[in-house]
């Protein structure tokens, strides 16, 4: 849909394949939060740098997620649940836009943690816009539970 942006962080590239999906079934505009310096791909040191910058409540400059959304009317925001929470990139891109009368739909990555607090965190962060129901996904997902997701929360495709 012309209105309609996916935008998602993804270091291991769990999250970005979900996006890519939602993407492919909605025709929505897709845009990859990139912060200006990238966590380690080791997963140890990223978890200690991440659990870090959550403590310290830092979120990093983006060199890729700063552009505009005001055309976009529907937005699904995409992380891995790292810690319970938000990835920081995906809190820096909610702390950049107003999202202000606007339908935000939350979808994460974990390893067995499902959405930890990421759905109210948004909300949270986009409390003048509508919610509506995320999916919480634990390894690959089938195009077939995209499409289902989809028509529950009653997004047009």
């Amino acid at each position: 849909m012309e209105n309609t942006l996916v935008a998602y962080y993804s270091l291991f590239h769990n999250t970005k394949h979900v996006a890519l999906e939602i993407a492919k079934q909605t025709g929505a505009a897709l845009r990859e939060i990139i912060p200006d310096k990238n966590y380690s791909f080791d997963y140890n040191t990223a978890a200690k740098e991440v659990r870090n910058q959550i403590a310290r409540g830092f979120c990093p400059k983006l060199i890729s997620g700063n552009e505009s959304i005001d055309n976009y009317q529907i937005i699904f925001i995409g992380t891995p649940n790292w810690f319970k929470t938000m990835a920081p990139p995906v809190i820096s891109f909610l702390q950049q836009h107003d999202f202000t009368g606007k339908i935000v739909i939350p979808f994460c990555t974990h390893g067995g943690g499902g959405f930890g607090q990421i759905e109210n965190d948004i909300a949270k962060a986009c409390p003048n816009s509508k919610i509506l129901p995320g999916i919480a996904v634990n390894g690959m997902i089938a195009p077939e539970e995209i499409t289902g997701w989809l028509e529950v929360i009653g997004h047009d495709l």
